[in-house]
């Protein structure tokens, strides 16, 4: 007898086209998911040391990109300022988040209730501990801090650390990111954000706006001695645990490593603009329904000097009504200009405002006028308006913080008087770009006179700064300097 045995193979795996590959349902856990995509030829990795085991690295060109269909990279932004705040670090914060979810990744916003330049929050803030609104596909995590009405060094320490504590709680219990983003100031965030970091199992990136310790030393605000050691020391902990360290300046860059910053993690991230670009006239501003000339009654004639932003202490703007009192006290026109004729705008608010104020009556220096932030619409017709744009720094900050107002100034194609110490980053823009003077800070009298030299500068001379000026700021556009960021944080570990 005979036995037939028949064997059945299993069919050859059938290859999967081009378009089932790109629809992929996500398995479960990270570790899966990266070598799923590793195996189809999505991902390339690499293993790397790591003190939980081995790590991927991330080698593709887009956070999108490197990942199948349908997954978004999470990405908290932890900070103090954001929308609707009109001034300062907010509006950079606004539009980082805002690019991250237009890129289409899952973002949120650690922040507190509205309260900057005016140091005192909206009605709608009151008796509130925590808010969580939807804004423009970010979702926004508002916590709340100690606002001081007049603002003092304690004051500010303690408004500072109110915030890292409520923060530091709402963090703890939010879904894991992929990664943390604190823009510093405040310094303390740094150790809440290590803190959350090594709970979650998360890298963290500091941003850096201001140097804190730096500029509070050169404002006076401290004095030498233990309380600035301990800053300094709290400082260099956030760097050395940080996976990756920003800043806005090349000269922040530089102090990064005089602070002993691996030069692997130090990054370049800077302010940036839209990328439209303005298409106003470059010389003679036009009169329209949104005129701050119009609306404040000032003619076309009137030399006007405007500035636009915080009122505080690091802006060192009572050189300004020096400046305009000197101005009252000449007897003759000079170049061609008279100085009593300038109209001096500041507008903005800040823990400053009183006593300049105090000071312009002391003075009777008339021709200063302090006006309130302007409206959008306003604001842009400032800039477009003015003579002469004005940007002032203290003594002795001018190497710790880089103004982002000058970058909004360059797009209308206004010359730049800068009032800051030479050795300053802004003093090094104006300089290596061309589009203004620089005067030093304290110096009422060179003020006066590089203001009269401005003003007196025939057509020629005027188109040449705002070209100049626009060329500069062209560096700055949205898209490259946002994409860059974003590339970068491609290269950090997963944890």
């Amino acid at each position: 007898m005979q036995l037939r045995v028949q064997i059945r193979l299993p069919p050859e795996p059938r290859r999967r086209t081009a378009a089932e590959a790109q629809h992929v349902p996500a398995p479960r856990g990270a570790r899966s998911r990266i070598r799923l995509c590793e195996r189809w030829g999505v991902l390339r990795t690499e293993p790397s040391r790591g003190r939980r085991g081995e790590h991927e690295r991330f080698h593709s060109g887009n956070i999108q990109e490197r990942l199948y269909e349908g997954d978004r990279v999470k990405i908290t932004v932890w900070g103090i300022n954001y929308d609707p705040e009109p001034t300062g670090i907010g509006p950079f914060n606004t539009d980082l988040c805002a690019y991250f979810a237009e890129r289409g990744h899952d973002v949120r916003m650690i922040t507190t209730f509205p309260y900057y330049p005016w140091w005192k929050k909206p009605p709608e803030a009151r008796g509130k501990l925590y808010k969580t609104v939807a804004m423009k596909g970010v979702t926004v995590l508002r916590c709340w801090h100690y606002v001081p009405a007049k603002p003092s060094t304690l004051k500010r320490l303690l408004h500072e650390m109110s915030f890292v504590v409520t923060s530091a709680l709402k963090a703890l219990f939010l879904p894991r990111p992929d990664v943390f983003i604190v823009v510093s100031p405040p310094l303390f965030l740094g150790p809440a954000a290590f803190a959350v970091s090594r709970i979650l199992r998360r890298p963290f990136v500091v941003h850096v706006q201001d140097l804190q310790p730096d500029a509070a030393l050169g404002l006076g605000m401290i004095k030498p001695g233990p309380a600035v050691r301990a800053l300094y020391l709290l400082e260099k902990w956030n760097y050395r645990w940080a996976a990756l360290v920003s800043g806005i300046s090349q000269g922040m860059l530089d102090a990064f490593a005089r602070k002993d910053v691996a030069a692997e993690k130090i990054c370049m991230f800077p302010n940036w603009v839209p990328d439209a670009k303005t298409t106003g006239g470059p010389v003679q501003p036009a009169v329209s329904a949104a005129s701050f000339r119009a609306a404040n009654q000032l003619s076309l004639q009137t030399p006007l000097i405007a500035y636009s932003g915080n009122v505080g202490m690091k802006q060192g703007l009572e050189v300004v009504v020096e400046a305009a009192a000197k101005a009252k006290l000449e007897t003759t026109v000079r170049g061609g200009s008279d100085l009593r004729a300038i109209h001096w705008a500041i507008c903005g608010e800040g823990a400053a405002k009183p006593a300049l104020q105090e000071a312009i009556l002391r003075t009777g220096a008339e021709s200063v006028r302090l006006y309130p932030l302007q409206p959008d619409d306003l604001y842009q017709a400032l800039l477009r308006e003015a003579d002469i744009s004005l940007i002032t720094q203290q003594r002795g900050t001018g190497q710790f913080f880089f103004p982002s107002k000058l970058l909004s100034i360059l797009q209308y194609g206004r010359p730049v008087l800068a009032v800051a110490d030479e050795s300053s980053e802004l003093a090094r823009a104006v300089h290596q770009g061309d589009f203004g003077l620089v005067v030093e800070p304290g110096d009422a009298s060179a003020l006066l006179a590089a203001a009269e030299k401005m003003l007196a500068a025939d057509d020629l001379q005027r188109a040449a700064w705002a070209r100049n000026g626009r060329a500069w700021v062209d560096q700055f556009r949205r898209t490259p300097v946002l994409s860059a960021f974003e590339a970068r944080l491609e290269t950090l570990r997963k944890r």
